[in-house]
């Protein structure tokens, strides 16, 4: 008996300890795993009060979680948020969904209208808490999923409104620090004024860029979706990195996969020789009308990689890009897409001129940037840029000192006098020649007729070209890097027009049209300083959004296929 008891005793004393210990960590415990129910609607507003103020105190203790399924993306502002509304919930009221919380819910669960992903904005989690509260009465009484549903919807509020807003592309912009002012008083802000004013898209659209071609590319999002082929294809990453986790054997085991979702291989349970991987290629690539050689090319997997889910991201990588241009546009600008191989000038909102281009190889590249047109000149001759010398000139000179003068460019040293190529040792030099290399103006000159100067440092600019007949190409990545216009003569009428309508009082113009066109007729050099300094964007776009339709242009750089593995990879 003594024993019976001894033992009771101790099963006591044990259960008490681990009560009282439950009780002094009760700040850490999940508390939203809980089910408190209240029958009294109007008491809910207070019980989910308390209760979201005790879950963030345990979300900002672990790092935003709310429980092993759910975590808050913006914890800190979530909870500066709620603090300043005493803790009240915002999207319902006595066990009942405001009005604002249904537009809520509907634009989460549509979020590709957006560009954005539902999935990360909790739309599943809320999906089903949604269902659970409005179809179970028992449910309808809880006090922990009311509050875990408000924290949720305002938490994927201010997510969104953060991708609306900046995009997706500066993962370390600072309006995303955690301890930023400006974070928190922007998403606040907007919340409130959605919530003050009750109009949920207008205050959503004014915070997004105010940039034509960004609405125009977001009017065919729809027509998009509606016609998307929604299955998920493997992404094949090319090319792999040896050594790592891409390395060649895992490259086959992605490609294999690939493969046999496009019905082009039978087994995937063990990896292809050389000669099954090649056949499955062929396959793949009569069903695609390619040439059936079975190789495994940088065009190829492209092609591999080219479906809906995969434009639609490159859907949201360009709407993102458009976050990043300047807030406001200037009244006149020039607009060059790179892979669209176009140039426009933009009056006003008004397209006052488009003209075809010719842009760099993908070697040689023409850089994205932003400047302002400064000059022009008539019958320019063109200093060829060092990255040309070192790559293309310097190893023929090697072989054939005399090289240079075949091609019709001079050789000019640090005093301007042209020295033959055969007084030079061309083997001292690899990196570079401390001298120019130059090309006369004239007809046969690279740069045309005309030429177009800004200010950069990578030595580029727009011009005309000698190789006109280039223009008919679909496929226009031909360039060192400049940007060569069809439409250079129009473009250059246009910046004259300009300068003479904006004349200011005493001051006058040194050129005219007519003046132009004679000192081209003459084969004159005349270099044009241009008074109204037309801004220039050189962007990279490779979609656009025109009459409805949404239209892709090659990621001629993988600039996008870099962007979409870096942000994109598991959307």
């Amino acid at each position: 008996m003594y024993h019976r008891n001894a033992h009771f005793t101790y099963f006591v004393i044990i259960v008490l300890c681990l009560y009282c210990l439950s009780c002094s960590n009760s700040g850490n415990k999940d508390v939203t795993t809980e089910k408190q129910l209240v029958t009294n609607s109007n008491e809910m507003d207070k019980v989910t009060t308390d209760n979201i103020k005790e879950a963030l105190v345990y979300a900002l203790k672990n790092a935003g979680k709310l429980d092993d399924s759910i975590t808050l993306k913006l914890i800190k502002t979530v909870d500066a948020f709620y603090k300043s509304k005493n803790y009240e919930p915002v999207w319902s009221t006595k066990a009942t969904w405001k009005p604002l919380a249904d537009s809520l819910f509907s634009f989460l669960e549509n979020a590709e209208l957006q560009g954005l992903f539902s999935n990360e904005y909790h739309n599943k989690n809320l999906q089903s808490l949604k269902k659970k509260l409005d179809s179970d009465s028992l449910n309808s009484m809880d006090a922990v999923l009311w509050s875990k549903a408000d924290m949720m919807l305002t938490d994927g509020f201010m997510y969104a409104t953060y991708h609306l807003k900046h995009g997706r592309l500066q993962a370390d912009s600072l309006s995303l620090n955690k301890d930023s002012i400006l974070a928190e008083s922007f998403f606040a802000s907007t919340l409130n004024k959605v919530l003050e004013k009750n109009q949920f898209t207008s205050v959503l659209n004014s915070i997004q860029p105010k940039h034509k071609g960004y609405w125009d590319l977001k009017s065919g999002i729809k027509r998009f979706l509606d016609s998307m082929d929604r299955k998920i294809y493997t992404y094949v990453t090319y090319p792999y990195k040896k050594g790592d986790t891409k390395d060649s054997t895992y490259f086959i085991k992605i490609l294999q996969k690939r493969l046999g979702e496009s019905n082009c291989i039978d087994f995937l349970n063990k990896l292809p020789d050389s000669l099954q991987l090649s056949n499955a290629l062929k396959k793949y690539q009569k069903n695609k009308g390619l040439k059936a050689d079975g190789k495994i090319t940088t065009g190829l997997i492209k092609i591999l990689n080219v479906n809906d889910a995969e434009r639609f991201k490159r859907i949201a990588i360009t709407l993102d890009k458009y976050k990043e241009m300047p807030e406001k546009m200037p009244e006149k600008y020039i607009w060059v897409n790179i892979p669209g191989y176009y140039l426009q000038v933009w009056d006003n909102d008004t397209l006052a001129l488009e003209s075809k281009v010719i842009v760099g190889k993908p070697e040689t590249r023409t850089p994205l940037l932003t400047s302002k047109i400064t000059d022009m000149v008539t019958f320019p001759t063109w200093t060829v840029p060092n990255s040309i010398i070192v790559k293309q000139y310097l190893p023929k000179l090697k072989n054939n000192s005399n090289y240079l003068s075949r091609l019709g460019l001079r050789l000019v040293n640090g005093k301007g006098e042209t020295i033959s190529g055969g007084s030079v040792n061309w083997t001292r030099y690899s990196k570079g020649i401390p001298y120019r290399v130059m090309q006369g103006s004239g007809n046969d000159n690279a740069l045309g007729v005309y030429k177009f100067n800004f200010d950069n440092p990578y030595a580029v600019y727009l011009h005309d070209t000698n190789q006109r007949y280039l223009f008919k190409n679909a496929s226009r990545a031909l360039s060192h890097g400049c940007v060569r216009v069809q439409e250079w003569e129009k473009l250059a009428f246009y910046i004259n027009r300009n300068d003479s309508l904006n004349l200011r009082q005493g001051d006058t113009l040194k050129y005219t049209t007519d003046s132009i066109k004679n000192w081209i007729a003459q084969k004159e050099m005349k270099r044009l300083v241009v008074k109204q300094q037309i801004p220039l964007y050189i962007r990279y776009f490779s979609c656009e959004g025109k009459g409805g339709k949404i239209k892709f242009f090659d990621d001629i750089y993988g600039e996008d296929k870099i962007l979409r593995e870096k942000y994109f990879d598991q959307k």
